[in-house]
């Protein structure tokens, strides 16, 4: 049975307000955007302004994902088919920059974060989360797909023109779209005079400001527990993203299958629970999550080092928390679990 969980950062918010008229005031709205929930809180705004920019955000949410959803009939649906011909044709202007940026990602972790491996994310079907009788792919298919080794370099870019000789490319962004929406967003609240602010995509979200005289208080989820692992304050501008084995995955046979594919072999990463990243930039934090995921405990630090990550968390299948030295700094770990924690060497 396919099983899903939602929630892999939760708010950790004291909302209560004094009853002075003049009290801050703070708003939340919620809407369905990317096949998740959005949930933005904004505070010491007033309400005509909240509600313009609970607009603005809802379109353009309902906009990016068209145009960058690989099932619905939009600019990225219209380049997927296109690469197939292997001729040359214009890039969306919507499209073109999810490219770029995550063809500079995918060269630094190795390929880790591969975009181009929509196909082999169809076989799978982990978007098909009502279907009782759902099971892992043929393994021939899987190989096939795998050996045909579509890559984010295959693509051919002059100007607004793309090609590729491999017609396997599929791009599918499910690991950075929602990352790179959020920092969009985000700034145009920002450029509408919003300083105090959360947009939280599913558990994935981006913070500016504070909660008043406190900084927002975020929980990080324990991948095996139905509880917070550990919290953290953000500070200004900041990402907090994880990719986790829970978010999306099935039991067959009495065996877990999760939707973070290993590129290399076509099959979901078997020794990690969670990756959790703090960084400013949305859309580098979303991708890598993922890399350092399927990198694993041997060779995370590695992928952070070329990322020029400073603050990440892994916690591997045996349950062992390998931290940061400056993420290990901003963690308050929640004191009724016992965890194994091991500090990394400074990055």
């Amino acid at each position: 049975m396919l099983k899903t969980t939602r929630y892999i950062i939760l708010f950790w918010l004291t909302l209560g307000l004094s009853g002075c008229d003049d009290s801050p005031q703070i708003h939340h709205h919620s809407s369905l955007h990317f096949g998740t929930l959005i949930d933005i809180t904004l505070y010491d705004v007033s309400s005509e302004k909240a509600d313009l920019a609970f607009t603005t955000l809802d379109n353009n949410f309902a906009y990016l994902h068209q145009a960058w959803s690989p099932w619905e009939k939009g600019s990225l649906r219209r380049a997927n088919g296109l690469i197939k011909t292997q001729k040359s044709f214009s890039v969306g202007p919507s499209v073109f920059p999810l490219i770029e940026k995550s063809a500079e990602l995918s060269a630094k972790t190795d390929g880790l974060f591969n975009p181009a491996i929509g196909e082999l994310i169809n076989l799978w079907e982990f978007h098909k989360h009502d279907d009782p009788d759902i099971k892992p792919p043929n393994d021939i298919k899987i190989k096939e797909l795998v050996a045909k080794n579509p890559k984010l370099s295959d693509l051919k870019i002059n100007g607004i023109k793309m090609r590729s000789d491999n017609p396997n490319v599929s791009l599918n962004f499910g690991a950075f779209a929602k990352g790179y929406a959020i920092d969009l967003q985000m700034q145009a609240l920002k450029d509408m005079g919003i300083n105090n602010a959360i947009i939280n995509t599913g558990g994935d979200l981006k913070s500016i400001g504070s909660h008043g005289n406190r900084a927002w208080s975020i929980a990080i989820r324990h991948p095996r527990k139905n509880t917070w692992l550990a919290k953290i304050e953000t500070h200004n501008e900041e990402s907090v993203f994880t990719s986790g084995d829970y978010e999306r995955y099935y039991i067959y046979k009495n065996k877990r299958y999760h939707h973070i594919l290993d590129p290399r072999t076509g099959y979901p990463t078997e020794h990690t629970q969670s990756v959790t990243v703090l960084h400013t930039d949305s859309g580098l934090a979303d991708a890598a999550a993922t890399a350092l995921f399927i990198a694993g405990p041997e060779n995370w630090l590695k992928i952070a080092k070329r990322l020029e990550l400073k603050q990440a968390m892994l916690i591997d299948q045996q349950g062992t928390i390998h931290v940061t030295p400056e993420m290990h700094k901003r963690l308050l770990f929640n004191p009724e679990i016992q965890t194994t924690i091991k500090t990394t060497p400074e990055l």
